[in-house]
């Protein structure tokens, strides 16, 4: 099974930090991010990933080669920056069959099982996110959906703090979600597809999860995530 991890970005919220590496290639404790998410998704069967690639892609070809943690790795350079809709899509040239795992390259989590995610995926379905339950929306966009879990709607960050269903950033996609890809080569995931689709579901879980885009956040997981 496959995977793509998106890690093209500038990572300009992480000034200095990240000039010179790459996001997934940063320590926490003693493992790359890379490392970690490797680990999560070896776990559900995953042997190859697709590292979506931009911004330093020579830095991560010298860092991680072509194997890297006990897995096979592919490159899917973007040569303009595609937004995460267009790096997916480029990305999606070198998928050999689906579903397909597609990760956000800045977000840790701990106590989970994506092969748990695996199984609640069904034909039927163009996609499935993962959901975490959080007690404050504030910094997250929320994901809504019906008592099928199947989401009817994405709200953007509240302004009062109270409990919900957070993105994830974490995404299990059947091949139809290409379907409803724009014709163009630049888009975003989130904005430009996952709106218009209307079988696109939620797995909702109770887990450690941090987003260490912002320095704030970077500390806190090299403070916290491996204890």
């Amino acid at each position: 099974m496959q995977a793509i991890i998106l890690c093209g970005g500038l990572s300009t919220r992480l000034g200095k930090t990240t000039e010179q590496l790459p996001k997934v290639l940063l320590k926490i404790g003693s493992r790359t991010v890379l490392e970690w998410q490797i680990a999560l998704l070896s776990a559900a069967g995953v042997n190859e990933v697709i590292l979506a690639s931009g911004h330093l892609h020579d830095v991560l070809i010298q860092h991680v080669g072509d194997k890297y943690a006990g897995v096979k790795i592919q490159y899917a350079k973007e040569e303009k920056p595609l937004g995460t809709g267009g790096a997916i899509q480029n990305a999606f040239r070198l998928v050999k069959d689906f579903p397909v795992f597609v990760l956000h390259g800045d977000i840790l989590l701990k106590n989970i099982s994506l092969a748990d995610m695996l199984l609640h995926l069904r034909p039927e379905m163009d996609g499935l996110l993962l959901g975490i339950n959080v007690n404050d929306l504030t910094s997250y966009g929320e994901i809504v959906a019906d008592e099928d879990q199947r989401i009817i709607e994405f709200r953007e960050k509240q302004q009062v703090a109270r409990a919900g269903c957070a993105n994830g950033a974490v995404f299990l996609f059947n091949r139809s979600i290409a379907n409803a890809f724009p014709k163009t080569d630049v888009f975003s995931i989130e904005r430009d597809v996952f709106p218009n689709l209307s079988q696109l579901y939620v797995h909702r879980v109770d887990t450690n999860w941090i987003d260490i885009g912002v320095p704030e956040r970077l500390e806190y997981a090299r403070q916290h995530f491996t204890s």
